[in-house]
């Protein structure tokens, strides 16, 4: 047996993505192990994951997974635009700020960012790029973007989302979510997948799975096929195209079969609602954002931060403003809120 070279007792604020996979994910690894199986997703696990999915999202879905978010998104957009279309996002969209230029450079998408005051857009921001259609001077914007829950924390409502699809659709637009922490906007809401995605006129979905629990995969799920065209040679030309397809598929089933999304996206909101709390009214922190999910934005001086940090890692959101972000994770513990809570006390008090 290899030996464990990490400090199993090391914990972070940085990233849902620093947590381990959940014990039933690795054995679903294990279980979909061994003989063979067809490889590039014509096994019994992605037959599988598909008839999963349409429980979720309460009709036919096309599921294609994949390695990782930023390739999901990759593939998804690419499937909703031609080579002269661009993409409304918001200004801080993944897509746009933490993706390494992949849509502009892998794709060749143009994205239209727009400034929004909690992460969220809204027709009446998505107008201020929409525009120009005709024009053969101005790429021409055809997709709109989303993210559910945002970039900031922040949770879209259906009625949020069913106002962004109507008016796209009207004007000719496909609807993307980026759902890299999509489980924890439906804990957050107390909802179906369904509710804010398929019937309020979603067309395509960047699934996510790493983040709440799988050690890597996501998948793209197409809701409406006739916007979304050529993904099986996108996915391909992407790099996205898993030859042992039933690793991630297998996975995924594992998290989004029975209740075990819920459960991880709840207990990582309830522990950033803690950790919210036990910061709230602390003097020198000041919380920037709603806490709608499993995220806390803060302003702390950067000696406070620094000091911290020698203790618990977490992120600079925004440097010039003083802003940090820390995330709790679906094996965040309350004794790990406390913990930090604590360091922080100490730390302003020094």
């Amino acid at each position: 047996m290899s030996p464990t070279l990490h400090d199993v007792n090391l914990r972070a604020f940085a990233s849902d993505n620093y947590s381990g996979a959940h014990p039933a994910v690795l054995e679903a690894l294990v279980a979909a192990n061994g003989g063979h199986q067809v490889a590039y997703g014509e096994d019994v696990y992605t037959a599988r994951l598909h008839d999963v999915l349409e429980t979720h999202f309460g009709r036919p879905v096309e599921a294609f997974p994949v390695f990782n978010g930023t390739g999901a998104n990759v593939v998804a957009l690419q499937s909703l635009l031609p080579r002269w279309g661009a993409v409304v996002c918001a200004q801080t969209a993944h897509i746009h700020c933490d993706e390494g230029g992949a849509p502009e450079k892998v794709a060749g998408i143009k994205l239209l960012p727009v400034p929004t005051p909690d992460g969220k857009l809204t027709p009446e921001l998505i107008a201020t790029e929409a525009w120009g259609w005709g024009d053969e001077h101005r790429a021409q914007p055809l997709a709109v973007s989303i993210t559910q829950n945002t970039e900031l924390g922040t949770v879209y409502t259906p009625d949020e989302i069913a106002a962004i699809c109507t008016w796209a659709h009207e004007h000719g637009m496909a609807v993307h979510m980026d759902g890299a922490r999509i489980a924890n906007a439906a804990a957050s809401l107390d909802l179906p997948l369904s509710a804010f995605t398929s019937d309020v006129g979603v067309d395509v979905v960047s699934l996510g799975g790493t983040k709440n629990g799988l050690v890597y995969g996501e998948a793209v799920v197409v809701l409406d096929s006739e916007r979304a065209a050529g993904l099986p040679y996108l996915r391909k030309l992407s790099m996205q195209l898993p030859s042992k397809m039933r690793f991630v598929s297998a996975q995924l089933i594992a998290l989004w079969e029975g209740e075990l999304w819920r459960e991880g996206a709840a207990h990582a909101n309830a522990m950033a609602a803690r950790l919210a709390a036990g910061v709230e009214g602390l003097e020198g922190v000041r919380i920037t954002n709603p806490v709608q999910a499993n995220a806390v934005f803060v302003v702390i001086e950067d000696a406070v931060a620094e000091k911290l940090r020698e203790q618990f890692r977490f992120y600079d959101w925004d440097a010039a403003r003083h802003e940090r972000r820390w995330m709790c994770a679906f094996d965040t513990t309350e004794a790990d809120v406390d913990a930090f809570v604590a360091a922080l006390r100490e730390c302003l008090a020094g």
